[in-house]
């Protein structure tokens, strides 16, 4: 069975002017992202972590097809999406569909509910008559955990997390192959937080729907990803399931993500020996570190990490490390390079 998605080598940079430049400088180019590549199956959830500017929301909108590439590929369905006519982009545009992170910012405040979820359907599918859409958008209201009469109200008259919940509905109506969802819990209180991931995990299994689920907490994304890719200034440091992400990362950055996480006992939490928040401040990406972007707050760190990317190392089937002195969170890190 073929990928769903699939992305290749792809560089998603964007030119930068110094301020108070010249006209005639020469721009200073960002790079977003760096190398990515990963593939999400029919009905898999891939969750993609990170801390703020690793350059995961970059990643879904050129996914969106908002964002060119500089280079790469990303292909949908086995077709390149930089090579696709407009009748075959707009058949993308119904089948990939975006959840986003501020619930009642993504949502018109001058439309109706019905009118929000039913707008995709006016879009996408004209010969649709009225009776049918408002219907159709009855349908996914039920389906999100709305009532269907509360069609005539606006955004401002629910909370943040029905207002997600009207914006999972809009997402969904059209039917789509690929959810992505930037960041969906991150503006929500903690209870309500758990009410939409279980949400997004039951229609990913009853629908069949795959997701790209991003976040920067690995304690939401263990429970809604089936496997977890973990980002750092734009590149990939460590993929695999998710069970092996959180019981035994390999890459420094992983852990240190796994141990930012706190424990709800304080016993626990005093005495737990992994408690080793990350120091310093992420790099700019206009100006990286040389070697792995990752050496200037790694613990590990050795002088060579400064010479040249780390290679990407399979410890098994599917699990994936951007670290040449990868060891079991705890241990201490091998003399020389893996090999």
């Amino acid at each position: 069975m073929s990928s769903l998605l699939s992305v290749r080598d792809l560089n998603l940079t964007f030119p930068v002017m110094p301020r108070g430049a010249w006209p005639w400088t020469r721009p200073r180019m960002l790079r977003a992202v760096s190398d990515m590549s990963f593939d999400v199956e029919p009905g898999e959830t891939l969750g993609i972590v990170g801390e703020s500017g690793s350059g995961k929301s970059t990643l879904a909108r050129a996914i969106i097809g908002t964002v060119p590439a500089a280079s790469g590929q990303i292909l949908w369905q086995g077709q390149d999406l930089a090579q696709l006519s407009p009748r075959a982009r707009r058949a993308h545009r119904r089948d990939v569909q975006m959840v986003f992170q501020d619930p009642l910012a993504a949502l018109d405040p001058r439309m109706t509910v019905g009118q929000i979820i039913a707008e995709p359907l006016v879009t996408h599918r004209r010969d649709m008559s009225s009776a049918d859409r408002r219907a159709k958008v009855g349908e996914m209201m039920e389906r999100v955990g709305l009532l269907p009469n509360l069609q005539n109200r606006y955004p401002h008259e629910f909370s943040g997390g029905q207002c997600q919940r009207i914006g999972i509905a809009r997402a969904l109506v059209l039917e789509p192959k690929l959810l992505i969802c930037d960041e969906p819990v991150s503006a929500l209180d903690v209870s309500v937080q758990a009410q939409v991931v279980n949400l997004l995990k039951e229609l990913s299994r009853d629908l069949g729907l795959a997701m790209l689920f991003i976040a920067h907490d690995l304690s939401v994304v263990k429970h809604v990803s089936d496997r977890t890719l973990v980002m750092y200034l734009g590149r990939k440091m460590e993929e695999a399931e998710a069970r092996t992400i959180v019981r035994a990362p390999r890459h420094p950055y992983t852990q240190a993500l796994i141990a930012s996480v706190p424990v709800p006992d304080p016993a626990r939490e005093a005495a737990r020996a992994d408690r080793a928040p990350l120091s310093g401040e992420l790099p700019s990406p206009l100006d990286p570190p040389s070697g792995c972007v990752f050496r200037t707050r790694c613990p590990k760190a050795r002088p060579d990490c400064a010479k040249g990317l780390p290679p990407v190392e399979r410890l098994g089937q599917d699990h994936l490390v951007a670290c040449p002195y990868h060891a079991p969170m705890g241990a201490e890190a091998a003399a020389e390079p893996a090999e």
